[in-house]
C-alpha cells in the first residue's frame, strides 16, 4: 500500500486496484456508542408514531435520491471494492433501488396498523377474539460487509426503518466512503435525525455496538467473526440474524444446456472476483458431459479481461487486499498436492497490481481439499466429476455450509424436484446468485451459513415483535379452568377432553352433558 500519513482519528479509503489512499473518513470512537444509541432511541420513539404509509413515502424519496446519485455511488463502490462498474450498477445499486421500491409498497400489508384477526379452532377459544399486531423492536444494530458495501447494508436498513425501528450500522472499515454515502442519503431523504446512524471503524467499534445493547443484531461476515458476535450477543440475550457465508454447489446434470451452464459457472465463480457469499465454489458435473463442460469453462475463462474496475473493458477486478491473493495461492497449492489439475489461470498478476489474481479453472477437486472444505472467496472455478445426479446431490450436501445452490437441467420440473433434495436456504434452477436481487426472496442459510433471514416478508418480520392480544367475549363469566378444583371438576374435565378430541358425532353426543359441566359450574369462591 502507498505510504501515506493517515490522521489518527480517520479511516483510509483505499483503492484495491492501485493500493492508493483516495480519501479519509472520520472514525467513530467506541466511547461514543452509548450516546449514539441514546439519540437513536429518541429518534425511534418519534419515528414509530408515524403511520406506515408515511414511512413508505420516505422510502420513495430515498429511492429517487439513489437513482439520481447513482453515478457518484458507483464511483465510491468501484474505488473501494474494486469491482467493475457494471457490477456496481447491477449488484449494488439495483438491489438498493429494488429493495426501496418493494418495501415502499407491501410493508403496509405485512405491517398494517389495524389488528390481524387470529381465528380459533377449539371450542373454548371460540369465546375469545384473537388479534395480532406487529411492533418495532427499537434500535437494530447492523454490522455489514465490504464485498457489497451498498447493497447489503441498504437491503437491511430499509426494512428495519419501514418497520418503525432506528438503525445503528457499522459498515466495513474497507469501504468507509460507501458508508458515509449511505448516511447522507437518509439525511437528504428527510428521515428523522439520528434514525439511521452509520458508525465507522474496526472490530472495537463493532464490539462497542453490541455492548450498547441493540434490540437485535444483524451480522454479515465470516464464520469466525460470526461466532464471536453470537457469543457476545448471547451474553446479553440479544437476538441475532447471522449470514456467515457459503460454499455453494452447482450441479450440472447430463441434460443441461452446456453453453448456458458453462457461462453461468464462469460468471458465478468470478463475479466480484469471486468475493461473494453466494459464489459458485463447488461444481459437480456428471461424467457424460464433464469433458465438454470443462473445456467450455476453460475457453470462456481465457477470454475474460482482468483489470481495474474503473476500466469499462474489465470483466474481473482485483481482490480487496493483497493478503487475499496469497490465500488463493495456498488453496491451489493444497489442491495440486492432493491431485487436482489447474486447467487455466492460477497466478497472481503483480503487473496489474498487488491485489490481482487470474481467474482459475481447476478440476479433479475432491472433498479432502481445502478448496472444497473452506470458503474460497476468490476467483477459482473448482470442478469435481460425479457419476450421476444422486452422487451430485450427496456431494453437494456433504458440507458444513448451507447457503444456496444451483441446478442445471433442461427439465425445469425435474430441477425443482431435485432442488428439494439440497440442503440450502435457496436453490436456483438454471441460474445462480441473482435471487439476492429479487426483493421478495428471503436470503439466509443454516449450519455454518448462519440463521435468520433478510429480504422479503421473512426479512421484514425479523424487524418486528409479534404481539398477540386476546379479548374475551364473556367478560363476566368465570372460566372453566379457574379455581376451585374437586373430583367433580376432574370428571367434567375428562368428559370435555373426550368431547373435544375423541372424534365422531356419537362420541360428542355421549360426552356433551359432562363437558357442559365444566362451562356452567359453581366455582365456590363467592
Amino acid at each position: 500500500m502507498a505510504a501515506t500519513a493517515v490522521p489518527f482519528d480517520a479511516l483510509p479509503s483505499i483503492d484495491p486496484a492501485t493500493g492508493q489512499i483516495v480519501g479519509h473518513v472520520t472514525k467513530t470512537s467506541a466511547g461514543d456508542l452509548p450516546e449514539l444509541f441514546s439519540r437513536a432511541r429518541a429518534a425511534q420513539s418519534f419515528w414509530s408514531e408515524w403511520r406506515v404509509r408515511d414511512r413508505r413515502a420516505r422510502l420513495d424519496v430515498l429511492r429517487q435520491l439513489i437513482l439520481d446519485t447513482r453515478s457518484a455511488i458507483a464511483d465510491a463502490i468501484v474505488h473501494e471494492s474494486g469491482k467493475p462498474r457494471v457490477e456496481a450498477l447491477f449488484a449494488d445499486i439495483f438491489v438498493a433501488l429494488d429493495t426501496a421500491t418493494y418495501f415502499a409498497k407491501p410493508a403496509g400489508g405485512v405491517l398494517r396498523t389495524e389488528p390481524h384477526p387470529v381465528p380459533h379452532h377449539s371450542t373454548p377459544a371460540k369465546a375469545k377474539r384473537g388479534i395480532l399486531i406487529y411492533q418495532p423492536l427499537g434500535v437494530i444494530g447492523i454490522i455489514s460487509s465490504w464485498n457489497y458495501p451498498f447493497a447489503i447494508p441498504m437491503s437491511q436498513i430499509i426494512p428495519a426503518v419501514v418497520a418503525g425501528n432506528a438503525v445503528v450500522c457499522k459498515t466495513s472499515e474497507f469501504t468507509p466512503q460507501c458508508g458515509a454515502l449511505i448516511q447522507q442519503l437518509f439525511i437528504d431523504a428527510g428521515f428523522p435525525e439520528d434514525l439511521v446512524t452509520i458508525i465507522q471503524g474496526g472490530g472495537e467499534v463493532g464490539q462497542a455496538l453490541i455492548d450498547a445493547g441493540p434490540d437485535k443484531l444483524i451480522f454479515t461476515g465470516s464464520v469466525a467473526t460470526g461466532r464471536r458476535v453470537a457469543e457476545a450477543c448471547a451474553r446479553q440475550l440479544i437476538p441475532t440474524v447471522l449470514e456467515l457465508g457459503g460454499k455453494d454447489a452447482m450441479l450440472v446434470l447430463d441434460d443441461a444446456d452446456l453453453n448456458a451452464a458453462s457461462s453461468g459457472a464462469v460468471w458465478g465463480s468470478y463475479t466480484n472476483c469471486g468475493q461473494v457469499c453466494l459464489s459458485v465454489e463447488r461444481i459437480f458435473v456428471v461424467e457424460p458431459v464433464a469433458d465438454r463442460f470443462i473445456r467450455l469453462c476453460v475457453d470462456k475463462t481465457k477470454k475474460l479481461c482482468v483489470g481495474p474496475g474503473s476500466d469499462p473493458n474489465s470483466d474481473v477486478g482485483p481482490m480487496i487486499r493483497p493478503q487475499h491473493v496469497e490465500r488463493m495461492r495456498e488453496l491451489l497449492d493444497d489442491a495440486i498436492q492432493r491431485g487436482a489439475q489447474i486447467r487455466c489461470g492460477g497466478n497472481a498478476r503483480p503487473d496489474l497490481g498487488a491485489s490481482f489474481f487470474e481467474p482459475t479453472v481447476i478440476s479433479g477437486v475432491d472433498s479432502t481439499m481445502k478448496l472444497f472444505q473452506e470458503e474460497t472467496f476468490g476467483p477459482i472455478l473448482a470442478i469435481q466429476v460425479v457419476r450421476d445426479w444422486k452422487e451430485a446431490v450427496a456431494r453437494a450436501n456433504d458440507s458444513p455450509f448451507a447457503l444456496s445452490a444451483s441446478i442445471w437441467t433442461r427439465d425445469a420440473m425435474y430441477g425443482a424436484d431435485t432442488a428439494a433434495e439440497l440442503k440450502a436456504g435457496a436453490v436456483m434452477v438454471n441460474d445462480m446468485i441473482s435471487y439476492f436481487a429479487i426483493a421478495e426472496a428471503p436470503h439466509g442459510g443454516s449450519k455454518l451459513s448462519g440463521w435468520g433471514r433478510t429480504h422479503g416478508e421473512h426479512g421484514l418480520l425479523e424487524m418486528v415483535q409479534a404481539k398477540y392480544i386476546d379479548v374475551d367475549r364473556l367478560p363476566r363469566r368465570e372460566k372453566p379452568w379457574w379455581y376451585r378444583y374437586g373430583a367433580d371438576v376432574e370428571r367434567a374435565a375428562d368428559a370435555f377432553l373426550q368431547f373435544e378430541f375423541g372424534g365422531g358425532i356419537g362420541n360428542r353426543i355421549r360426552h356433551a352433558t359432562g363437558a357442559l359441566k365444566t362451562m356452567f359450574r359453581d366455582h365456590r369462591l363467592k
